[in-house]
């Protein structure tokens, strides 16, 4: 079995879903390779180069694939696929956006969002927001699948393996990069975050969103935010945590003023460890939570905030 993965990158480092990829990888095989699509990338396959358990890394470095669009990367991937068996990429941004392109232009149905490998062709999967799962078997020859990355632990480094550079550059002439708006912050990013801090309809506006991003600081922490609060315009959404926004699986999770949806829950009970901080004892979060706070969070999160900087 031969398995194609697609690089998460943004052109200057590897993400760690890459390395979450190689670990779901070799539960379908061992003969791993892995494609680094983008621009002025090289240094990115090197440090792909050194995955363990890594057999081969192809680096396609032309202007083409500087923003990844889907219909460039999705013909670059058909253009290599052949004799892979498997071909893997992050449910993320980048690989929501071209994967089911690969799937359609190949003619096989995408297994979405995996979490579980049971065998070469039987996937895991979570449907209606997580609360239940599937386990859906596979007849088409080549198994078109993206990952939750935070179902998998990170495969290790290892021996480096040579970059094969690739000559051949696809170009969708009918499609053409205009402008992006990237969000900046020193924090880290949400869905790498070691530790996350997100706030709910119960920080009542997005001045209180400061409160988190205090002791965000003191934690190095990322901040999340649910639905409830990115509808009502407390914050900007990309910060949301859930099923519609960003799946998150830190060491340590911190709700605060979150009732716990089901769909908010979806993005973030994986997480190692949960607290939740809300007045409500009621609140289906506390269901989830490994330790949870009965308290308003106007009191709560001043005397967090002392006491983390004592």
């Amino acid at each position: 079995m031969s398995i194609l993965i697609y690089a998460e990158h943004d052109n200057k480092h590897l993400k760690s879903e890459t390395h979450k990829l190689v670990t779901a990888a070799t539960q379908l095989g061992d003969d791993i390779h892995i494609l680094v699509a983008g621009l002025d990338c090289a240094a990115v396959a090197e440090q792909a180069a050194t995955i363990a358990g890594v057999k081969r890394v192809m680096l396609a470095d032309n202007p083409a694939y500087a923003h990844q669009l889907a219909e460039n990367t999705a013909d670059l991937v058909l253009d290599i696929a052949e004799g892979y068996t498997h071909i893997l990429a992050a449910a993320t941004t980048t690989g929501k956006n071209f994967m089911p392109r690969v799937a359609a232009l190949l003619d096989v149905v995408q297994l979405s969002d995996i979490i579980g490998i049971e065998s070469q062709d039987t996937f895991v999967r979570p449907i209606y927001a997580g609360n239940a799962i599937a386990t859906v078997q596979s007849s088409d020859a080549v198994k078109v699948v993206t990952v939750r990355a935070s179902a998998f632990d990170a495969a290790q480094e290892g021996d480096s393996v040579s970059v094969e550079t690739l000559a051949t550059v696809i170009e969708n002439t009918q499609v053409t990069f205009e402008s992006d708006e990237m969000t900046k912050s020193d924090r880290p990013e949400l869905t790498a975050a070691d530790i996350v801090i997100s706030g709910g309809r119960g920080m009542k506006d997005g001045e209180h969103f400061a409160m988190l991003e205090r002791i965000a600081d003191q934690l190095g922490a990322a901040v999340g935010a649910s639905r409830a609060a990115v509808d009502a315009g407390f914050v900007p959404n990309d910060m949301q945590v859930g099923q519609t926004g960003k799946i998150v699986a830190p060491q340590l999770y911190i709700a605060v003023g979150i009732s716990g949806a089901i769909q908010h829950l979806a993005g973030m009970k994986d997480s190692k460890v949960i607290v939740a901080i809300n007045k409500d004892p009621e609140a289906p979060i506390f269901q989830v939570a490994d330790y949870g706070l009965v308290a308003d969070l106007f009191d709560a999160l001043p005397e967090i905030e002392s006491a983390l900087g004592s």
